[in-house]
């Protein structure tokens, strides 16, 4: 996704890195100067769990996300490096958004009933160890090479929920205040773009003197963090028993799900949000260096990490103190004005500057958006049913993006811009959603289950 080897004509200029890191430094500062510090509204005051926990819960998440990073390095690269022909990449795109609709919720269904997410989080680094493991022994040529797309995309799907509700029923099963999730949303949103970086850094690194020796690296370098994460998860802090009776979760499942208006828009807006930004990746680099243009996608990419880092430390700003404004007006702004990035982009804009700011204020969106709605499903979703909710939000983007690929890749009856402009009107859905959503109720935070 970010390797780049020849030298490009167009980059971003160095002192925006220094702008990005400046802001966001400067948002998690200044924040407790301009609010109450009798609040206890500092982004790092207030936490769930105990100091130590937390602290431990966000290396171990740290790691995750390096290891989902590492690969998301290579892209397409590493396919066509190795000889992989287009039908064979496109099948391996679609073997893995095909296996996160049809197995995810499976096993988010599965975790939530046994109230084992810290066995989820354990699965996603066996999973990584066992990719890191075949891409050191077997060639990429190998006829089960579907496995290894496989493995990633079920990793990845356990990603999207395991963490996240495992800190959710940590904190209530060990009595702390809902209110102290909201930091350690946007901190988890604001340390997977961080580590993201840095695996891009060290790929790069690796593969800088020597390509197939770099991606070996890499797979070492893979192997060796989740043999860290696994004795983290088994060894290090443990989960506190589940309190739900294992009988009820089905039950509820149905009940909140399928009949709550409520949690059904919220799924929604989940939904868009994840088609957008997989409709992003898979056509970002091809938008930039359309016409024969040349693009340092290596030097881009940070860039929009950072901005998906900055968008995270707003959160505190709009959601403390004493500001009336609510979490779905601040959604609706917030998938609107990403929607109208989008649209732009749609119409294939020629000047690279101006994509690369509509990309970087795209994901500074994208920031601020995840760990709102993080906030959102601890409002209204059943903690015991978290992960199921999440994985069944992500069913219809992943079949929205297959039925894309197949038209694009097997028959060309879709343009990229086309693509483009959906994810912009999914944007646009979204916002009326949460509009929707604020007009159904007001529950006070954390009521989720009064009806």
């Amino acid at each position: 996704m970010g390797v780049e080897f020849e030298s490009s004509k167009w980059e971003p200029n160095l002192s925006l890195y220094g702008f990005i890191i400046m802001c966001c430094f400067s948002s998690i500062a200044l924040f407790p100067r301009f609010f109450n510090k009798s609040l206890s509204l500092s982004p790092f005051a207030d936490q769930s769990l105990s100091p130590t926990s937390h602290r431990y819960f966000l290396f171990l998440y740290s790691l995750a996300s390096a290891m989902e990073g590492v690969w998301s390095v290579f892209g397409d690269f590493e396919f066509v490096y190795s000889g992989t022909s287009k039908e064979q990449i496109l099948f391996s795109l679609i073997l893995g958004f095909g296996s996160s609709l049809l197995l995810a919720p499976l096993l988010a269904f599965l975790f939530d009933s046994i109230g084992g997410h810290n066995k989820a989080c354990l699965v996603f680094c066996i999973l990584h160890l066992f990719v890191g493991i075949w891409k050191r022994i077997v060639p990429q040529s190998h006829p089960c090479v579907w496995l290894l797309t496989l493995s990633s995309s079920l990793a990845t799907g356990i990603f999207s929920f395991a963490f996240e509700a495992w800190i959710v029923l940590e904190n209530e099963n060990q009595g702390y205040r809902l209110r102290a999730l909201t930091n350690t949303f946007w901190l988890m949103t604001f340390i997977e773009s961080a580590s993201l970086i840095g695996s891009q850094v060290l790929v790069n690194w690796l593969l800088a003197s020597d390509v197939d020796t770099g991606i070996a690296s890499s797979s070492t370098a893979t192997i060796f963090i989740a043999i860290i994460g696994i004795f983290c998860v088994t060894k290090g802090w443990k989960q506190t028993p589940h309190s739900a009776p294992v009988k009820d979760g089905r039950w509820m499942s149905y009940i909140n799900i399928f009949s709550d208006k409520r949690i059904l828009l919220l799924g929604f807006a989940h939904a868009c949000l994840q088609f957008s930004i997989a409709i992003f990746w898979i056509l970002w680099a091809p938008t930039l260096v359309a016409d024969g243009r040349e693009v340092h996608l290596g030097l881009i990419y940070p860039c929009l990490m950072g901005a998906r880092m900055l968008g995270s430390t707003v959160c505190p700003w709009l959601f403390g103190g004493s500001s009336s404004l609510r979490i779905e007006d601040c959604l609706v702004y917030a998938f609107t004005v990403m929607g109208l990035a989008l649209s732009i982009v749609a119409y294939d804009y020629q000047e690279i500057g101006v994509l690369v700011s509509l990309f970087c204020l795209f994901h500074a969106g994208v920031g601020l958006i995840i760990p709102s709605l993080a906030r959102l499903r601890t409002i209204h979703v059943p903690n015991e049913l978290r992960g199921g909710m999440i994985s069944l939000s992500l069913a219809p983007a992943n079949a929205a993006i297959l039925f894309l690929l197949i038209l694009r890749g097997y028959y060309q009856n879709i343009e990229n811009s086309t693509m483009v402009a959906l994810a912009a009107l999914g944007l646009f859905m979204a916002s009326g959603s949460m509009h929707l959503l604020k007009r159904l109720g007001k529950q006070p935070f954390g009521n989720w289950h009064k009806s």
